[in-house]
């Protein structure tokens, strides 16, 4: 089993389990996190969220972003400037729309969750632009979810 430094599975789901997440999800959410797609600026349910807790994966429930790291872009999408932690988010390549950009996708289901820019406050100087609808958000406090149901689940305080 693949653990985070924060102590979190990072195993990849199998073809049925992620196929029983997926069956959960609206179509938009499937179109965002199963095809790549983008949700429309200013419209995304945590663009202006200020609440305190942990934004997660909406398709595994992988912890992703602090609320702590979140902040005003202008841009439209939630914005934050630091993942939670090592090997929550993988980052790929993405030539598509004619540009060069940073996709970035979770480090344990690989759903598709944004992009990253080189834009952002310190103290990283990045800018995590992210689909609302990729995210769920479990307010301080509260227990996070095992969606995936494994023998052994972490209950971690971030």
């Amino acid at each position: 089993m693949a653990k985070s430094k924060l102590g979190f599975d990072l195993t990849p789901p199998s073809k049925e389990q992620i196929d029983q997440l997926a069956a959960r999800l609206d179509p938009e959410a499937r179109r965002i996190l199963l095809n790549h797609g983008t949700e429309p600026p200013f419209c995304g349910k945590f663009d202006e969220y200020e609440d305190e807790g942990i934004y997660t994966c909406a398709l595994c429930a992988l912890p992703l972003f602090n609320s702590r790291a979140k902040f005003h872009s202008g841009s439209g999408w939630p914005s934050f400037y630091e993942s939670i932690g090592e090997g929550h988010i993988h980052y790929l390549r993405d030539v598509s729309h004619g540009m060069v950009r940073t996709e970035i996708r979770c480090g344990r289901c690989d759903a598709h969750l944004g992009h990253v820019f080189d834009d952002g406050p310190r103290p990283t100087g990045q800018r995590y632009c992210m689909n609302s609808v990729a995210m769920d958000f479990v307010p301080e406090g509260q227990a996070l979810p095992d969606l995936l149901q494994r023998d052994d689940p972490v209950q971690v305080k971030i």
